[in-house]
């Protein structure tokens, strides 16, 4: 199962209601693509940002190596080092990029693909904004505000003086 972050756009002009067939579905795991052609991946999802980052590292990167005099496999291995860290960072790439264009991140959903997950996620938006099969959820009852928290008020369980397989203090050894 992959987990997905939901993104909604920011509103059209004259739009009274959030266009769902807008969200975007950014899943959270690693990205092939973006490991094997980072720069392409980028344009791709028009992360211009991103790609400035990107080419200004990995230039200063490869000048680097040079100057301290590296080889080229290190090279090589720096750039399919920073590669490796774009594919593994795709996803928190692309939530960056739709936060600075005005995305709203609205939801987490997790589903066998983009499919599923899209279902799951509709299928309890719809609950929530009041669809016609499904009843509206009770509003939560009022908290009392007194002058102490209920957590605060609670006795924690303590813990163990001695942790792991440490012997008890004062024990004979």
């Amino acid at each position: 199962m992959s987990v997905y972050t939901v993104h909604e756009p920011p509103p059209r002009r004259g739009a009274a209601a959030p266009e769902a067939e807008r969200f975007a579905f950014v899943r959270d795991s690693f990205s092939l693509w973006a490991f094997l052609f980072a720069p392409l991946w980028m344009l791709r999802h028009r992360m211009w940002l991103v790609l400035v980052g990107y080419v200004v590292l990995a230039v200063g990167l490869q000048i680097g190596v040079r100057v301290l005099g590296g080889s080229a496999p290190v090279g090589a291995a720096i750039g399919i080092l920073l590669g490796l860290l774009v594919g593994l960072e795709a996803g928190t790439l692309r939530r960056f990029t739709l936060g600075r264009r005005g995305w709203q991140n609205i939801g987490v959903v997790s589903g066998d693909d983009v499919e599923d997950a899209e279902r799951r996620f509709f299928d309890v938006w719809v609950r929530q904004r009041g669809g016609q099969s499904a009843a509206p959820t009770p509003p939560m009852p009022p908290v009392a505000r007194t002058g102490t928290s209920p957590v605060a008020t609670q006795r924690m369980p303590q813990a163990p003086a001695v942790v792991g397989l440490f012997p008890e203090p004062g024990a004979p050894r």
